[in-house]
């Protein structure tokens, strides 16, 4: 195992201010009756569920919403969504993967695609770039767990793959497939995770200037402004220098 934060600025999800927050409680929302649908509605029973009101959580996603959103997935006139992924190009020949959850497979496909055609971008084939990235799970602990050997030696006896710790918390990784095994053995060691997920991390990364970062930023935060899209994942890189000018 390696520690190392160079991905974390791979995943964009910029600070999000109150207007932005009800459309992120909104997506929140979507996956948490998604999960309930997969199963029943009780998160004892349902570990998607469970996993999709434990990551609502982490972002202060008010108990009214959550118990919305899952009476919401048992209601008559409740929508089916299906999620689907986008790859493709944007500035400076950067790889985009696009993750939504939709209920109208034209709109959705429709909007992603001009969103990339107006950054300059293009929208590829299901397989064009997502084949130099890791389809991994993520599981995120506070600081407070542990330090960093403690979090270590329980994330290599739970069958993790690499352990990233650092100011913000610790972030353990490992196989996309055993996400679910590992993150209830790690809750055994250490405790309920602030959030478990599956993401897409590049396996190298592509760098950018401030002129490409900039149109890449406005990209993806046209992408993630959308409703139906739930996650954007990308390989850029970028000096500490753009991103500073870029958060100014």
């Amino acid at each position: 195992m390696a520690g190392h934060s160079q991905f974390k600025n791979i995943m964009h999800r910029k600070g999000r201010q109150d207007s932005i927050r009800s459309k992120m409680f909104s997506k929140l929302a979507r996956e948490i009756t998604v999960a309930a649908k997969t199963g029943l509605p009780d998160p004892s029973m349902n570990a998607a569920l469970r996993l999709a009101i434990q990551n609502a959580k982490a972002q202060s996603m008010p108990k009214d919403n959550i118990d919305r959103a899952i009476k919401k997935a048992s209601g008559a006139d409740a929508e089916s969504y299906d999620a689907i992924r986008y790859e493709g190009y944007g500035p400076g020949g950067t790889a985009v993967i696009v993750e939504a959850l939709t209920d109208n497979r034209n709109r959705t496909a429709s909007n992603v695609r001009s969103i990339f055609a107006k950054a300059g971008g293009a929208l590829g084939e299901t397989g064009s770039v997502s084949f130099s990235f890791d389809h991994l799970g993520e599981i995120v602990y506070k600081l407070s767990v542990g330090n960093a050997d403690a979090v270590m030696e329980a994330a290599i006896e739970a069958g993790a793959d690499d352990v990233i710790s650092d100011e913000d918390g610790h972030t353990i990784l490992c196989a996309f497939e055993s996400m679910g095994e590992v993150s209830k053995a790690l809750e055994a060691a250490l405790g309920e995770a602030e959030t478990v997920k599956a993401i897409w991390k590049p396996q190298n990364t592509v760098p950018v200037d401030e002129e490409k970062a900039q149109s890449l930023m406005k990209l993806i935060d046209n992408l993630e402004d959308d409703d139906d899209v739930q996650t954007v994942y990308s390989n850029f890189e970028m000096s500490d220098e753009i991103m500073a000018k870029l958060s100014a």
